[in-house]
């Protein structure tokens, strides 16, 4: 079984003008890179199907205050249905916050997706750590974006240093740091991530991070903390599982990142 706990559609009206403008925001030291698909609901589809997917959760990032009732109505409408599953979002500096918290549990989404770069907050500030501490008590999942961003100018608002800053009010358990917890600056993950509850994906790391550094931190971090992910659409979702069977893995550790650890998460059999 294959899972890929970070990907990422739009509605298909705005599929194609928002893949543009993302597109048209990568920073130059990291082009000419672009989407591998669509970005529709049918192309993830397509791409479970020819990779193997059996299941793809959707991470949809609410960019202002007002967008929040949109997307978590769409991610309603898809969430559970042919092997996709979503999460919901809110913006950490909408007054209503915790409404709209209240309203994704109500409509059985898993959990958030924050991205304090294109959000523009950081990560240890008053106004996450409240949203944190409720999610918590709520029983919901936090996926954030963490480290660089291909796409934003620093300064970095998720850096693993103030990611580690929230477990001092949170447990982190459910809690994970996507790009196998600070995209690009995995020295620091190391240094302050590593062996903590919160989990790790591997979206968007497989042309950035050495195999070396990649083996290490999964062994000392604990497979059983790490989530197979691609960032659908801008990887292709077969190669990181390709590449991670490749590797010295245990068929144990391979099975926690595969499926294990995202079905524990998720709550589904």
């Amino acid at each position: 079984m294959l899972t890929d706990f970070h990907t990422h559609i739009f509605p298909d009206k705005i599929a194609d003008k928002t893949i543009k403008l993302l597109e048209s925001n990568i920073r130059e030291e990291y082009r000419p890179h672009k989407a591998e698909l669509r970005g529709t609901l049918d192309a993830l589809k397509q791409s479970m199907h020819e990779n193997n997917v059996d299941i793809s959760l959707v991470l949809p990032i609410a960019t202002n205050v007002k967008q929040s009732t949109t997307i978590n109505n769409f991610a309603a409408s898809i969430n559970g249905i042919d092997g996709i599953y979503s999460l919901g979002s809110l913006h950490p500096m909408q007054s209503d916050w915790e409404s709209v918290l209240y309203d994704i549990k109500e409509k059985g989404l898993k959990g958030i997706k924050l991205h304090p770069e294109y959000q523009q907050f950081y990560i240890d500030s008053k106004e996450s750590i409240q949203i944190l501490k409720k999610c918590e008590e709520f029983d919901l999942i936090t996926v954030l974006h963490s480290g660089k961003d291909i796409g934003i100018d620093p300064p970095v608002h998720c850096t693993p240093e103030r990611l580690s800053h929230i477990l001092d009010y949170v447990k982190g358990d459910k809690i994970v740091a996507a790009h196998l917890g600070g995209w690009k600056l995995w020295d620091d993950v190391e240094k302050y991530l590593v062996g903590t509850p919160i989990y790790f994906d591997t979206a968007f790391t497989l042309d950035f991070i050495t195999d070396e550094q990649l083996l290490r931190i999964i062994k000392n971090h604990g497979s059983e903390k790490i989530l197979h992910a691609t960032d659908s659409p801008w990887e292709k979702q077969g190669r990181m599982a390709k590449h991670l069977s490749a590797l010295p893995l245990s068929e144990e550790d391979c099975n926690n990142i595969f499926y294990k650890n995202a079905k524990k998460l998720l709550k589904i059999g």
